[in-house]
């Protein structure tokens, strides 16, 4: 395994520090929250490094990971986070907070575009062309070394993606669209676990 990528059990060690900003990720069974568990965590501080968590679907106590999701002063950057999200309220029983979102400002930013996919983000900004074949694979079991690196991908490049979308939100004076999205994210993961899935905003 790369040194960078550390396997954690159940939740982070008690004397890691990540920093205030970190790139954040979950795997689970499927994507419906109440049939499918969380099955992985991975953070990274950004130095390309990865820290996954990977729960005992019986015992979802981690009182070190949630400490870290649930704190203000901590920035966590997803890639459609909606999901992850749900999972982590579902399952840890906490609120995430301060969320960037690299796939809300990439549909903002990026009009030119229609495809919002991370594999896409990172090889427009980062130049690498990342492998997705893990992505419908069974987290729930023993780990392989590839899984664990299609893990580590799905976070070690999200400060660098969300730095470049910001300069395009920027640029475009669209950066307070995509912060007032922002604030409306954990309010469609309430709608989520309530089960209403259509867009409360349609006719």
């Amino acid at each position: 395994m790369n040194n960078n990528i550390q396997l954690h059990k159940n939740d982070l060690p008690d004397d890691l520090n990540l920093g205030n900003i970190i790139a954040v990720d979950g795997e689970f069974m499927g994507l419906n929250v109440r049939r499918d568990p969380l099955c992985l965590i991975q953070i990274s501080s950004g130095n390309l490094d990865a820290h996954i968590v990977q729960f005992d679907s019986r015992n979802y106590n981690a009182p070190n990971l949630v400490k870290i999701l649930n704190d203000h002063k901590i920035t966590k950057i997803f890639h459609y986070g909606r999901a992850d999200i749900a999972h982590i309220r579902y399952y840890l029983k906490t609120h995430t907070n301060n969320i960037l979102d690299t796939k809300i400002a990439s549909k903002i930013a990026r009009s030119y575009s229609d495809n919002h996919s991370l594999k896409i983000l990172i090889k427009e900004f980062i130049n690498i062309d990342i492998s997705k074949q893990f992505q419908s694979s069974d987290f729930g079991g023993k780990l392989s070394s590839a899984q664990l690196k299609y893990c580590a991908n799905d976070v070690i490049y999200l400060h660098k993606i969300h730095e470049e979308l910001k300069k395009i939100l920027e640029r475009e004076n669209r950066l307070k669209l995509y912060e007032d999205c922002l604030k409306f994210l954990n309010t469609r993961v309430d709608l989520d676990l309530a089960l209403f899935k259509d867009d409360v905003w349609s006719h």
